[in-house]
């Protein structure tokens, strides 16, 4: 599922840099429920706008975030 490589690349970025949730919502100028809820896997979607405004505050870009391993290993979606 996509939104769980998202959440799963967010998470492996913020340990990579020693910050928490709150910390990246902080540096994206995002609420830290905006992030705490792409975090929670009950949640279903998560917004272009959201990936692109957290990858600003992380200062990488779109590309470099999705060019990582856990995109790469996702099946297709519709068959």
């Amino acid at each position: 599922m996509v939104k769980q490589a998202v959440a799963e690349r967010f998470e492996e970025l913020c340990r990579e840099r020693g910050i928490r949730p709150n910390e990246l919502a902080t540096l994206s100028g995002v609420t830290p429920s905006s992030v705490y809820s792409m975090l929670d896997p009950r949640r279903k979607e998560v917004t272009v706008n959201l990936v692109k405004k957290l990858c600003d505050g992380l200062g990488i870009s779109l590309a470099e975030f999705f060019s990582a391993k856990v995109f790469d290993e996702l099946g297709q979606e519709i068959f």
